[in-house]
């Protein structure tokens, strides 16, 4: 049997279009890193973020999005997710099998592919303040704007309600659940 083709762009803007969410979408020569979008994104404002593909001994896959200059700590995170073992970036090839992207181009938009529901997406509860949030639309080419809570409504329609986490929290001090809330416990999102 064949796997289903991932979304393309224009397929992901008209399922956003149907749920009511609004965005703009600027295109762009591609990028690839962090510093490249830096270089290239001139006066579009709001919060720049990046998308952490990982998972664990288990084989559980995570989606972690935050602000592009905050640092992630795998091995606090792992804690705090109750991963098994070690937390590791995923492979390309298991990244377009379940989110139909590329690497420069992991997106929380890409749970359009995840039919399954493998992954389950962790946002950063800092970046959330930020409006609009701006994301791969599937492709590294162009950046969507999108607000904090359309973001959500999309990931929630997607059926991947995300885990809001607060990069802030002492993990080790609190504990392993220590600053991590669904989206629906999130006050500032409803």
């Amino acid at each position: 049997m064949l796997a289903a083709m991932p979304a393309t762009p224009d397929e992901l803007l008209a399922r956003l279009a149907e749920l009511g969410i609004p965005t703009t979408t600027y295109e762009h020569p591609p990028v690839f890193t962090v510093e490249e979008s830096k270089r290239l994104r001139g006066r579009l404002v709001g919060g720049h973020c990046k998308s952490l593909f990982v998972k664990d001994k288990a084989d559980r896959l995570w989606l972690v999005v935050a602000l592009e200059d905050r640092p992630v700590d795998l091995k606090g995170l792992r804690h705090r997710l109750e991963a098994k073992k070690t937390l590791s970036f995923g492979s390309a090839e298991l990244l377009m099998a379940t989110l139909g992207v590329t690497p420069g181009a992991v997106t929380p938009f890409g749970v359009i592919n995840d039919r399954e529901g493998r992954v389950k997406v962790v946002l950063e509860r800092r970046m959330l303040a930020c409006d609009p949030l701006n994301y791969h639309p599937l492709v590294n080419d162009r950046t969507t704007a999108i607000s904090p809570a359309d973001l959500v409504k999309f990931l929630c329609a997607s059926g991947h309600e995300p885990l809001v986490l607060d990069f802030d929290a002492e993990p080790a001090a609190a504990g392993a659940g220590a600053g991590v809330a669904s989206a629906r416990e999130s006050s500032h999102l409803s």
